[in-house]
């Protein structure tokens, strides 16, 4: 059995197909593309055109990948930017209309399940883990042991609307800086807990191990487990931040154009989360949410033994 998970998120819209085959799963592809479709939302409270363009235009490059592969289910899930966005209905229809997707918005809490379980099952570890998956419109911080969710707070800022709010300079001021670390600090209070584990999801966390492993072009299994210590997220989080953004892509092959505009918040996010959970490392993790779908099915298939 073939199926599909599509992750619309609020900054990248991204692709995994799996088989189901002999009792196991298998990642056939995995694709991913920048479109920044939450850019602007918090700010004029709708989707921007010109990012609805792009996303649709993505959305029907997969579908012609899908038809290649002979998928049998294919399940597509939006987050933050469209549960906020006015016109948030709208797209759920341009994208049936346009692409013949059923794009399903789902809630931060199936969000964070989903995420959770991708993570977790692809790591393989035990133990009370914390997984923090930093979108561009929101942060989940999702406590569990093993497979098994306990807790879920979602936060609703993250790369996009953070960097829009706090970070007004290319490159940020000192100022501007503090400001975002003091915020940040005192909301990941609120969430603290004693855990095993911190897993870190999402492309912000993703590009700082390529850039630490020095791997490109991007390569998931080179990535995915990774651990990180603070001192390296710190180390290129201070390398960057001195960095116009234009600069950071072409110092650094590993940093798309389009991330390396908000790169900087996200990993404001990673760094905070160590201090206040007092941890000196995470678990660097490929597999999120869309990869959680496809999870979440074969655990399904396998509990019914087929």
């Amino acid at each position: 059995m073939r199926l599909a998970s599509i992750d619309i998120g609020s900054y990248s819209v991204r692709l995994s197909v799996g088989e189901i085959k002999d009792g196991n799963l298998k990642i056939l592809l995995d694709k991913g593309r920048i479109t920044a479709l939450g850019q602007k939302v918090k700010e004029t409270g709708f989707l921007q055109e010109d990012r609805i363009l792009e996303t649709l235009r993505v959305l029907k490059e997969y579908k012609e990948d899908l038809e290649k592969l002979g998928i049998e289910r294919v399940v597509v899930v939006g987050t933050e930017a469209i549960r906020k966005a006015k016109n948030g209905e709208e797209f759920v229809k341009r994208v049936k209309e346009e692409t013949g997707f059923e794009l399903k918005v789902i809630p931060p809490e199936e969000e964070g399940r989903l995420a959770y379980l991708g993570a977790v099952f692809s790591l393989r570890i035990k133990g009370k883990n914390c997984v923090v998956d930093q979108g561009g419109g929101s942060t989940e911080y999702i406590f569990g042991r093993d497979l098994e969710i306990e807790e879920l707070h979602s936060f609703p800022f993250g790369i996009v609307n953070l960097t829009e709010t706090f970070l007004k300079h290319d490159p940020p001021t000192d100022e501007e800086i503090n400001k975002l670390s003091e915020f940040l600090e005192r909301e990941i209070r609120k969430v603290k807990r004693d855990v095993d584990n911190l897993i870190g999801l999402g492309g912000t966390i993703t590009t700082v191990a390529a850039l630490e492993y020095n791997v490109y072009p991007y390569a998931p299994e080179k990535v995915h487990g990774k651990r990180l210590t603070y001192e390296q997220i710190k180390r290129w989080f201070e390398e960057l931040r001195r960095l116009p953004a234009r600069e950071r892509s072409k110092r650094y092959k590993q940093v798309e154009d389009k991330r390396a505009e908000v790169i900087l918040a996200g990993i404001l996010i990673f760094i905070k989360t160590l201090e206040v959970f007092e941890k000196n490392e995470l678990i660097v993790s490929d597999w999120g949410l869309r990869e959680g779908i496809l999870v979440d099915e074969f655990l399904k298939t396998a509990e019914g033994g087929n």
